[in-house]
């Protein structure tokens, strides 16, 4: 819940370096993801630039109906969002279910929207070695053979490491990501995986200690997105 229309300023930074960092930046996708009030606005101020939009949630209804305060999939889409994150870890405290959430991916997929879907695991399930547990219910519960797997990102977003500046020791990462990619593959039947993200306390300080994680493919960006320069140095120390 971050953003003014005047917030656009630091988007226009980040797109000028994005834009100007061509040694670089084919290594690289951008995505912001702004409050629905700005998708429009920001989405025709980026047309044909390097940063993509998309939004940080929906309603798990497709098209109108009588849901007061209600955003669907294809309202969004209208407005020139191409990415939806569902699943967030503040959504799913406030009651979305993984029925909710599947119905969500649908409607996303159904409107062209690419889907990047967030789990993770709580300090208590951690404390208890839950989370390979939790994760595997999370994304059998709502991913299914028919998405699109091209069209699906997932974001490992452990509930304990998000804004606590804490992050996961580089070993366990690496075997959670190995682990994730290898649930996906055997729910879509392929070789290949679909991208998964990292997503919790990542900052220009400690954005460098993945390098050595060749299975992470990105990261969701949090906190240290409401800053030009916070952004910007994340992508400087982690690329070049």
């Amino acid at each position: 819940m971050f953003g003014v229309p005047k917030s656009i300023g630091i988007l226009n930074k980040i797109n000028k370096f994005v834009k100007s960092d061509t040694k670089f930046n084919k290594k690289y996708k951008t995505v912001i993801t702004p409050p629905h009030t700005l998708i429009e606005t920001y989405a025709k101020f980026l047309s044909n630039q390097r940063i993509l939009i998309g939004a940080q949630n929906c309603y798990h209804k497709d098209f109108f109906g009588a849901n007061t305060g209600s955003i669907s999939p294809l309202m969004i889409k209208s407005v020139g969002a191409q990415y939806m994150i569902v699943g967030h870890s503040d959504n799913r405290s406030e009651g979305d279910t993984d029925d909710i959430l599947k119905s969500k991916v649908e409607a996303s997929l159904s409107n062209k929207l690419k889907v990047i879907f967030c789990i993770g695991e709580n300090k208590k399930d951690k404390k208890k070695n839950r989370t390979f547990k939790v994760l595997k219910k999370q994304i059998e519960s709502v991913l299914e053979k028919k998405f699109n797997f091209r069209d699906i990102i997932v974001a490992y977003e452990p509930i304990w490491s998000i804004g606590t500046g804490k992050i996961p020791e580089t070993e366990d990462l690496l075997k959670t990501t190995v682990f994730i990619k290898k649930i996906l593959k055997n729910i879509f039947k392929s070789k290949k995986s679909p991208p998964v993200l990292y997503g919790g306390s990542v900052d220009a300080g400690n954005i460098s200690q993945f390098k050595s994680l060749n299975e992470i493919d990105g990261f969701l960006i949090g906190g240290a997105s409401k800053s030009d320069k916070k952004f910007i140095d994340i992508i400087k120390n982690y690329y070049r």
